[in-house]
C-alpha cells in the first residue's frame, strides 16, 4: 500500500520534481517506510511506500530487465502469482517477490489490456521509458481498480497533467487554487459524498474505477479521456438462467463459499501480521472465521461504547473466543470522542457524513503493531443487506405515479403525507420517502431516494435546481449506472448502483483516508473481483431472502457462524451520535456551525445550517444532517482558504440561542 503522484508537461526538471516532492511530503501517513522518484524531461513520479509484500524488494519505481519501463503503484493484486506464472511462461523474468513488478511485465506482454487481467485494488502509473532511465520517457498509463477500492485524482492545470492519490495531496503540489467546486455541494447536500467523477476542489477529477488514462509525454497536456476497460454488467435478465430447484440454489451457495474461501486466503497474504475488524455483525464475522480457519494468530479489532445499547462488543468477545483469535476491544467514550474530534476530522481527503468509525479503529489496529487488517465492507452491496434493496420498489411505484400527477397537486399530496408518515417513522425517513413522488425526475433512479441526505426539494430551495443537475459530471456517473442496471433483474440492479454510488463515494473513499491516515492497509475480501462478478449475476430468486436479508451468504457459511450472530437483527456499525450532540460534543458542533465558512456562504447560508442543528435538537430531524452540514464546513474551513475563492472571514452568526 502506498500513496502516488505525478506531474506530466512541464519540461523544466526542477520545476516538475519540486511539486511531486511537495506531493510526498504532504502524504508520508500513506506510506512512511520508504519514498521513491523518476524524473525526466516533461515528467516526474513520486510514492511513499507502506511495505507489506517483499519487504526488501519491493522498493519503487519498479523497472524491468532492461530499464524500458517503470511502475509506481498503490494496492495490492491478489491474483499476482498465478499472473507471474503465466508471465514466467511467456519469457519474462522477475528479480523482486513483489506484485508490482507483476504489474511492470504485464504492461510490458498486454499494454492498455494489462488492467483486465489484475484482481485486486490499485492505482498505477507504468511509465515508457525507451531510451532508460537517463532518457526521455515516452508515454504513461494510468489506469484504477474495477471498483474504485482505490483512488486516484488528476488535474489539468496550463499544459501540466498531475495525479495523485489524494485530493489534498495535488493541493499541495502548489500548483493548483484552492477553490470550492459549486458543482459537486449539490451531491453532498443530496447524499452526504461528493460523486464520482466530482471532488470538493475545482478542477479536480476523479479518474473513475475501471478505467485507465494513456498520456504521451514530450508535450504539454491539453486534454485527457479515461477510457473504461471494466463495466460489470452481466448477462441480460434475457439470458440469466433462473434456478427452479433447491439444489440450483445450494450449487450458488457452494460456489460463493468457495469464492469467498479463496478471496480471504489471496487477502490474507501479506509479509506482516494481519487482522480482522470484527463487529457482531454477519459480514465481519464471516470474514474472521474464514480468516481463522485459514491462518493462525489473527488479530481482530472491536471498536466499544460504554452504552450497551450501541456497543457491539459483548457478542464480538464471545465470536473471538469461539474462533482463537487474538482479541482486542478500544472503548470510545463521548468525552474521548470530543478531545479527538478535530484529528478525526481532519484525516477526510474528502467530507463525508461518515468515515470516523474507521479512523478509530483503524488507529487501535495501528496501535496493536498491525499494517493490514481485513473487513466486511461490500457484503451488504453483493448480499442485499440494506433497506434500500426493499424501500426500491416502492420509491419506484410512488415515482411511476407522480408523472400522472400536476406538480402542485404532487406538492400538496406529499405534504401531508410527509407529515402524517413523520408522525409514525422518522420525519427524515418520511421525507425520503415521498421525495421521489414530489420530484421523481430529479435523480437517474428510485433507488437512490432512498440514499438522501437532504431531499431534491430542499437542495433546490437552496439554489440548485434539479433540473441543472443533469448535466453535471456525478449526474451523469449515476445516469450511467442506472442505465447499465436496466439490463439485470431489480435486485441486482439495485446491487448495482449501490456499488458505483454509496459504495464507492462514501465507503471506500472514506476507509481509505481514515486507515491511511494511520498508514493502515485495509482490504475488502467481498469485493474481490471473480465473487463480486458472480453474486452479480445471479437471478434475483436465488440471491434475494425470505427469512433473512443475506439468505444467499447464510447458506454459505452457515456452519461457521454462531447462530447469535444469525439471528439477531441487522445492526448498522455506528457511534452513538445521536447521544454524543446532544451531550460532550453539542458545544463543539454548535461552535463549529456558528462559525460557518464565507466560501460556503455563497452555496449554503449559515443560517440554514443553524436552523438544522435547531431542528436536530427540537427532534425534527437527525443527527447525519448537521454533523454532515458541520464536517463540510470543517473540511472548507481547512483547505479552501477564503483568499482562493474571493471571500473574506468565515461568517460567524448567532448561535447562542440553541447551543
Amino acid at each position: 500500500m502506498c500513496g502516488i503522484c505525478g506531474v506530466i508537461g512541464i519540461e523544466l526538471k526542477q520545476t516538475s520534481e519540486a511539486a511531486v516532492r511537495r506531493m510526498m511530503a504532504a502524504m508520508v501517513h500513506r506510506g512512511p517506510d520508504e519514498e521513491g522518484t523518476l524524473v525526466a524531461p516533461f515528467l516526474a513520479v513520486g510514492m511513499q511506500r507502506l511495505s507489506i509484500v517483499d519487504l526488501p524488494g519491493g522498493s519503487q519505481p519498479v523497472w524491468n530487465e532492461d530499464g524500458t519501463l517503470a511502475v509506481v503503484y498503490n494496492g495490492e493484486i491478489y491474483n499476482f502469482r498465478e499472473l507471474r506464472g503465466e508471465l514466467e511462461s511467456l519469457g519474462h523474468k522477475f528479480r523482486t517477490r513483489s506484485d508490482t513488478e507483476v504489474i511492470v511485465h504485464a504492461y510490458e506482454q498486454w499494454g492498455e489490456k494489462c488492467a483486465e487481467r489484475l484482481y485486486g485494488m490499485f492505482a498505477f502509473a507504468a511509465v515508457e521509458m525507451p531510451q532508460g532511465e537517463a532518457g526521455l520517457a515516452a508515454r504513461v498509463f494510468i489506469a484504477r481498480d474495477p471498483l474504485g477500492i482505490k483512488p486516484l485524482y488528476y488535474a489539468l492545470v496550463d499544459g501540466a497533467f498531475l495525479f495523485a492519490s489524494e485530493v489534498r495531496t495535488l493541493l499541495a503540489s502548489g500548483c493548483i487554487s484552492p477553490r470550492l467546486c459549486s458543482d459537486a455541494v449539490s451531491a453532498y447536500l443530496l447524499f452526504g459524498s461528493v460523486g464520482e467523477p466530482t471532488t470538493l476542489v475545482e478542477g479536480i477529477v476523479s479518474q473513475p474505477p475501471g478505467h485507465f488514462l494513456s498520456i504521451p509525454v514530450g508535450e504539454r497536456v491539453r486534454s485527457v479521456s479515461p477510457k473504461c476497460y471494466w463495466t460489470g454488467v452481466p448477462a441480460s435478465k434475457g439470458d440469466t438462467p433462473t434456478p427452479s430447484n433447491h439444489n440450483s440454489k445450494t450449487s450458488s451457495a457452494q460456489r460463493v463459499r468457495t469464492l469467498l474461501e479463496e478471496a480471504v486466503a489471496k487477502h490474507l497474504v501479506a509479509d506482516v501480521p494481519v487482522g480482522v475488524f470484527l463487529s457482531s455483525g454477519l459480514d465481519s464475522t464471516a470474514i474472521a472465521a474464514l480468516a481463522s480457519r485459514t491462518q493462525s494468530g489473527i488479530h481482530t479489532f472491536t471498536v466499544a461504547f460504554p452504552d450497551a445499547k450501541f456497543s457491539e462488543a459483548e457478542i464480538a468477545r464471545r465470536t473471538a473466543e469461539r474462533l482463537g483469535t487474538d482479541h482486542r476491544e478500544l472503548t470510545i467514550s463521548d468525552q474521548e470522542m470530543v478531545e479527538r474530534l478535530e484529528e478525526a476530522v481532519a484525516a477526510f481527503d474528502q467530507p463525508s457524513m461518515d468515515g470516523v468509525n474507521t479512523y478509530f479503529v483503524s488507529w487501535a489496529a495501528r496501535q496493536a503493531g498491525l499494517k493490514v487488517a481485513l473487513s466486511g465492507l461490500g457484503s451488504d452491496e453483493i448480499f442485499g443487506g440494506y433497506e434500500s434493496f426493499k424501500k426500491s420498489a416502492s420509491v419506484a411505484r410512488a415515482a411511476s405515479f407522480a408523472r400522472f400527477a400536476p406538480r402542485p397537486v404532487r406538492a400538496t399530496f406529499s405534504g401531508a403525507l410527509t407529515n402524517a408518515a413523520g408522525r409514525v417513522t422518522s420525519p427524515d425517513a418520511a421525507r425520503k420517502a415521498f421525495g421521489a413522488f414530489l420530484d421523481p425526475q430529479a435523480l437517474p433512479h428510485p433507488y437512490l431516494y432512498t440514499r438522501l441526505l437532504f431531499t431534491p426539494e430542499t437542495v433546490s430551495q437552496l439554489g440548485s435546481d434539479s433540473a441543472s443537475w443533469k448535466p453535471l459530471a456525478w449526474w451523469r456517473w449515476l445516469d450511467s449506472a442506472a442505465s447499465q442496471s436496466r439490463a439485470m433483474d431489480d435486485f441486482s440492479g439495485v446491487c448495482w448502483i449501490e456499488s458505483r454510488s454509496y459504495l464507492v463515494n462514501t465507503l471506500l473513499r472514506d476507509t481509505d483516508a481514515m486507515s491511511m491516515a494511520h498508514s493502515l492497509e485495509v482490504r475488502v475480501p467481498f469485493l474481490d473481483l471473480p465473487l463480486f462478478e458472480y453474486v452479480l449475476g445471479l437471478p434475483e430468486s436465488v440471491k434475494r431472502g425470505h427469512s433473512h436479508p443475506k439468505e444467499l451468504l447464510i447458506a454459505a457459511l452457515g456452519d461457521l457462524l454462531p447462530e447469535e450472530v444469525v439471528s439477531q437483527k441487522k445492526r448498522t456499525f455506528t457511534f452513538p451520535w445521536e447521544n454524543w450532540l446532544r451531550g460532550a460534543m453539542r458545544p463543539r458542533v454548535a461552535a463549529g456551525l456558528a462559525d460557518w465558512s464565507s466560501v460556503l456562504e455563497s452555496e449554503i447560508s449559515g443560517e440554514f445550517a443553524l436552523k438544522i442543528w435547531g431542528d436536530f435538537l427540537a427532534g425534527r430531524t437527525s443527527w447525519s444532517r448537521p454533523w454532515a452540514l458541520y464536517v463540510l464546513n470543517e473540511w472548507v474551513k481547512r483547505n479552501l482558504p477564503a483568499s482562493a475563492n474571493g471571500g473574506g472571514e468565515p461568517k460567524r452568526v448567532a448561535a447562542a440561542s440553541i447551543v
